[in-house]
């Protein structure tokens, strides 16, 4: 069986093109237009960033792929699902309110927005789908509504799964909130008293009411009988105080949201893009972004996510640590995404959607020179 192909072009520009342009002719090179959206519904899976947060990718990116579809006879919509955690997306109005914040307007884009999963997150399709640990998939309604799914990815890192590339932009990202609820609820992190120094970040960033302190000195504690394991608390902690103290909760959660994609993306028209660039060690759900670890490196397209993915992981691996990054601070660099969040396996989630016939993590990749 051949490999599957990504294309990749680097982030140089000249006189005759820029970035946008460049993503233009990658997305041409890749096959977008074998796909047949005369008519259709297109929805592109975008993250908007969480208000305060930089990194995400700029609003000219998704114009750049909604013209596309818009040339070639279809109908673009950009949409995600609202979060489980306290922030600017918990629900549809306040998350149409950070898209505009962070300017994804129909008039910066393009296109319209479509939060997916309804007003308070409960708008959603069960997709059936008999997997090993999800039976039915809750995605927000709109996302199964649409005739051609793409999504649009900033690759970075990230503190539960290693890092956020396309399968996790797909599966969580396309999860209503009881579909979050589902992927997250194995894992119940645990504070450690010796690390804690009982500040209350953690607490203001739990939508659940889950986390309280006391005691002297202060210290937070979590009642896991509220906790849903979405682990915004393990991101929000500046003192590494805060852990998932079950093994198994991380490749429980690389299952299911591989199985999520798998549902978001079974029997329909798909093509997917990861922008390389502001690699960030956090996620871009984080009200902040710290020093990207890596420089810029570029733009890349498949038909395979999985392929795509590695191809990511691949090329930021090859890149040196950027100096005064969370990486550069650290000894062992041989994977960065491990040395950032030692207690992440990112290879779980794409060896199982390699299992489910999602793509393969053996792949080609087609080096673009674009200069015009």
């Amino acid at each position: 069986m051949s490999k599957s192909k990504v294309y990749f072009t680097n982030m140089r520009t000249t006189l005759d093109i820029n970035l946008l342009g460049k993503l233009s002719r990658l997305m041409d090179e890749a096959g977008f237009g074998n796909i047949d959206f005369d008519g259709k519904f297109a929805a592109i899976k975008v993250h908007f960033g969480e208000p305060g947060n930089l990194s995400f990718l700029r609003p000219n990116y998704a114009k750049t792929v909604a013209d596309k579809v818009k040339e070639l006879g279809g109908k673009p919509f950009l949409t995600d699902c609202n979060t489980l955690y306290v922030g600017g997306r918990k629900n549809a109005l306040d998350h149409l309110e950070s898209a505009y914040l962070n300017g994804f307007t129909p008039f910066s884009t393009g296109c319209h927005i479509i939060i997916a999963d309804g007003l308070k997150g409960t708008d959603e399709v069960e997709v059936p789908i008999d997997g090993e640990l999800v039976k039915n998939a809750k995605i927000g309604r709109a996302v199964m509504d649409a005739d051609v799914f793409i999504s649009l990815t900033h690759f970075k890192g990230h503190e539960l799964t290693g890092f956020g590339g396309t399968i996790k932009n797909i599966g969580m990202g396309c999860g209503s909130r009881a579909g979050k609820m589902e992927m997250h609820c194995d894992g119940k992190p645990q504070v450690d008293p010796e690390q804690c120094r009982g500040c209350g970040v953690c607490a203001k960033q739990c939508a659940h009411s889950a986390i309280t302190l006391s005691g002297k000195p202060r210290r937070a504690s979590i009642d896991h009988n509220r906790c849903v394991g979405c682990g915004r608390c393990i991101g929000a902690c500046a003192f590494d105080a805060i852990a998932n103290d079950m093994n198994s909760a991380g490749e429980r959660l690389a299952i299911k949201m591989a199985e999520y994609t798998y549902a978001v993306l079974k029997d329909r028209p798909q093509f997917h893009i990861s922008v390389v660039a502001d690699v960030s060690p956090n996620c871009d759900c984080r009200a902040e972004n710290d020093v990207p670890i890596i420089q810029n490196v570029g733009l890349f397209a498949s038909f395979d996510p999985v392929a795509l993915d590695m191809a990511c992981v691949d090329a930021c691996n090859s890149q040196p640590a950027l100096h005064g990054s969370v990486m550069d601070e650290r000894e062992d660099k041989h994977d960065h995404f491990t040395t950032v969040h030692p207690t992440t396996n990112w290879r779980e989630t794409l060896q199982h959607a390699e299992k489910l016939g999602l793509g393969s993590m053996d792949y080609e990749l087609v080096t673009l020179d674009i200069r015009r």
